[in-house]
């Protein structure tokens, strides 16, 4: 009896997680109001819509003068408002324009975020931004922090960007499930994998790994396996003292972003 009763919380608690995942993957935040940009940068709201119906929305940053420009495209961690770092984007990427969409659910945008929704969207979202008269579709780099390098990863896969960035990033979010939930069957239950070890050895450009030496969400274990993986050439930047949350706090995080776009996307 004892057995059977173990055996039925077991099941009961596995099956919370399972039907709570979504939540505990995606938090959505709501919409606020965008902060105003450096002195001389323009702010263009952007309204699009992806194939399914849904409407995305965010901010293209942009430095008025010489077209066309380079760009970076960020994809954010699982509770980020993108638009609320509009006025840190130039110090992190110097004179590039800097496209901010919330995933859908996100902020203004429309839907319900899900691993493959996001990834779809952001395909949809870099072959808009290509296609712009006023963006160099040849000088296009992607940041991913946290749960957003699953989506940058993916989209590097399917597209060609010119080099990647990925802050507190993971192999496999079934890997970092496993830290947390040792003592479930989380490969089977997760809907969301974010298997970007399993792209990562397909893709050919720059990689810059961010990783904090304390971070306990995604242990930096987890960014070293996805960059030895990574079929391109690697840098890693590894920040002691700092954690998941607080990463872009150290000096040395705006310094090696803004260095390694200087690089790939001069």
């Amino acid at each position: 009896m004892v057995l059977l009763a173990a055996a039925i919380i077991y099941a009961a608690i596995a099956g919370v997680v399972w039907l709570a995942q979504d939540s505990l993957v995606f938090y959505p935040p709501p919409a606020i109001r965008t902060p105003a940009p450096p002195s001389g940068w323009q702010v263009e709201d952007v309204a699009l819509t992806v194939r399914d119906g849904t409407k995305l929305a965010g901010v293209l940053l942009r430095r008025p003068g010489a077209s066309p420009s380079p760009l970076v495209i960020y994809f954010g961690g699982n509770a980020e408002e993108v638009t609320g770092y509009a006025s840190d984007a130039p110090a992190l990427y110097g004179e590039r324009a800097v496209l901010l969409m919330n995933y859908r659910g996100y902020g203004a945008s429309a839907g319900k975020p899900s691993e493959t929704a996001l990834v779809s969207d952001a395909m949809e979202i870099f072959d808009w931004a290509a296609r712009r008269d006023d963006i160099d579709p040849n000088r296009i780099a992607l940041h991913g922090r946290s749960l957003g390098s699953g989506v940058a990863v993916q989209l590097a896969a399917a597209r060609t960007p010119r080099c990647v960035i990925l802050t507190s990033p993971f192999a496999s979010a079934v890997d970092v499930a496993r830290d947390v939930y040792p003592w479930l069957p989380v490969q089977a239950m997760l809907r969301h994998p974010f298997d970007s070890g399993a792209r990562a050895p397909g893709i050919k450009v720059p990689l810059l790994v961010l990783s904090g030496s304390n971070d306990t969400l995604v242990a930096p274990r987890h960014s070293e396996r996805l960059a030895s993986l990574w079929a391109g050439p690697v840098e890693r930047v590894s920040m002691d003292g700092f954690g998941h949350n607080d990463l872009d706090l150290h000096p040395r995080y705006a310094q090696a972003i803004r260095a390694f776009v200087d690089r790939c996307t001069a």
